[in-house]
């Protein structure tokens, strides 16, 4: 296992915020969008969305444009190159 897996595991299968993380970049990578269109797509507190998104731009997993509050995320790179490597994990953490 690399360590682009560890990650993947650690925020989505084996941290508290798993379920809640999964769900952001699943809407992310269905448009890219700013922290207030996020957590109204996923119908999330906006404070607990800006949290997952420092972790996970912390992580390189998601990325953004623009400056501080008009900042557009989008699913990393990355990201969508192992997005069947997600699927399973969250697959699997969905199971338990």
């Amino acid at each position: 296992m690399d360590s682009f897996s560890r990650v993947l595991w650690w925020l989505f299968a084996s941290s508290a915020g798993a379920r809640t993380r999964s769900e952001l970049v699943r809407a992310l990578r269905e448009e890219p969008r700013n922290a207030q269109q996020l957590a109204q797509a996923v119908a999330m507190d906006y404070t607990t969305v800006r949290h997952h998104l420092r972790v996970l731009s912390e992580n390189r997993l998601v990325e953004s444009t623009g400056a501080h509050y008009g900042q557009v995320y989008s699913v990393a790179a990355a990201l969508e190159a192992r997005w069947d490597e997600l699927e399973r994990i969250t697959a699997r953490h969905r199971r338990r």
